[in-house]
């Protein structure tokens, strides 16, 4: 044995040694597991050499939330903003405009860079921009987790074991090839690493080496973290020459209820019907035949947007109609300084647990049958609306204290 492993498990005994009978279980627990997958590194290809530099004197952050710890509730995932805020304090007036402001000076700072991302992906420059922007304030953020032991504690105990399982292997891949160092990869509590926030398995799927130096790196470069993100959006079925949405102002007979992914139309047939896009612009024939679907984050009171299918694939980057509303609207503002047309409405949110309930509750009554998760998005908004038609109480596809009380009682 090399005088440094003596060292290494000198420590590591002392350490264990310290800690309390249950923890020292766990934690043998931890380097047991870390030590059996050797196996499917070794297959992925990292060498024996790395995966003990990365994994030496690894421990397990039990602190990270989405875990599943014996003997302990489980710790959920954090409230997410996107999750938990009402769009006005997300897709916050000033925040934006401050990005925007920024966003306007690289378009000429990296001009012949997001030129090629345009030219080779038809994903235009703002909008990777956007994304960069909103992930890590255009690399002005650092990362707060280290990202090899949020990944390796979320395959022991996460919520997702046999997510981050892989995760965990292909991040030991990342740091074998050399893209970037075991130190320098940061990452978010969720394990996405990078100027663009990347998964290491999204890294291997969509990573793109634009500035030639023969690796993909998008902790540094950001000629590779922009292009990758554009590679992304297109693996994912962003159309080339499409808007992401359209804000429009809906018809005092709008049916909110129709705000549901599946309930696609031309565009033409929404402006038919009284959508009427805000800014009185006119529509191109190719415009007005694209499938568009309608999205009232807050129901019938804040603004309406008719969405594209480019609006579905920035949402396969983040989950969330906020996040998505948020690039959009950041990407816009970088060529038009106008705020949205329509001012936001609501000042409050119903807590996770509180949607969690009315969703249950909706479930129970046989309006939705999705996840229940806590978050208000456009099927719990749809299910909510069916439920007021058949309660004969207002409609607003809005959830409020007073609907979830009468969905509560209702039987």
């Amino acid at each position: 044995m090399r005088v440094g492993a003596v060292v290494v498990a000198a420590c590591m005994a002392l350490s264990l040694a310290l800690l309390p009978t249950a923890a020292r279980a766990a934690d043998a627990g931890f380097a047991r597991f870390i030590a059996s997958l050797w196996p499917e590194a070794q297959q992925a290809g990292v060498s024996r050499a790395t995966f003990d530099a990365v994994t030496a004197g690894l421990e397990p952050d039990y602190k990270l939330p989405d875990l599943i710890l014996p003997g302990r509730p489980k710790t959920g995932a954090p409230s997410q903003a996107e999750f938990v805020q009402v769009p006005a304090d997300y897709v916050k007036e000033a925040r934006i405009e401050a990005l925007a402001g920024h966003g306007r000076k690289l378009l000429t700072q990296y001009g012949p860079t997001l030129r090629a991302i345009e030219q080779r992906f038809g994903v235009p420059a703002t909008v990777v921009l956007a994304i960069w922007g909103r992930e890590t304030d255009y690399g002005r953020y650092r990362l707060p987790y280290d990202a090899v032991r949020v990944m390796a504690t979320q395959a022991y105990v996460g919520r997702r074991k046999d997510q981050y399982r892989t995760e965990f292997i292909m991040a030991m891949k990342i740091i074998e090839d050399g893209a970037v160092t075991r130190e320098g990869m940061r990452s978010s509590w969720a394990g996405a690493t990078g100027l663009t926030q990347f998964l290491p398995s999204e890294y291997y799927k969509h990573g793109i080496d634009l500035d030639g130096d023969g690796k993909v790196d998008i902790w540094h470069s950001v000629p590779d973290a922009l292009a990758s993100a554009a590679q992304q959006l297109v693996n994912k079925g962003w159309k080339p020459g499409v808007r992401w949405a359209y804000e429009v102002r809906a018809p005092a007979n709008a049916d909110c209820t129709q705000g549901r992914p599946e309930v696609t139309k031309p565009l033409g047939q929404w402006v038919r019907e009284g959508f009427a896009p805000v800014r009185g612009e006119r529509l191109s024939a190719e415009e007005l035949a694209e499938p568009a679907s309608l999205l009232q984050p807050e129901g019938i009171y804040g603004p309406s947007f008719l969405t594209t299918k480019n609006y579905f694939v920035i949402k396969e980057y983040n989950f969330s109609d906020l996040y998505v509303l948020f690039v959009g609207h950041l990407a816009d503002r970088m060529t038009d300084p106008r705020p949205f047309a329509t001012p936001w409405a609501a000042s409050k949110q119903l807590r996770t647990a509180d949607v969690e309930a009315m969703q249950r509750g909706l479930t129970r009554l046989g309006f939705y049958n999705d996840k229940v998760d806590g978050k208000a998005g456009m099927l719990t908004r749809a299910a909510l609306g069916a439920y007021q038609k058949s309660a004969r109480l207002k409609l607003d596809c809005w959830p409020s204290e007073s609907v979830l009380r009468a969905i509560e009682a209702a039987r």
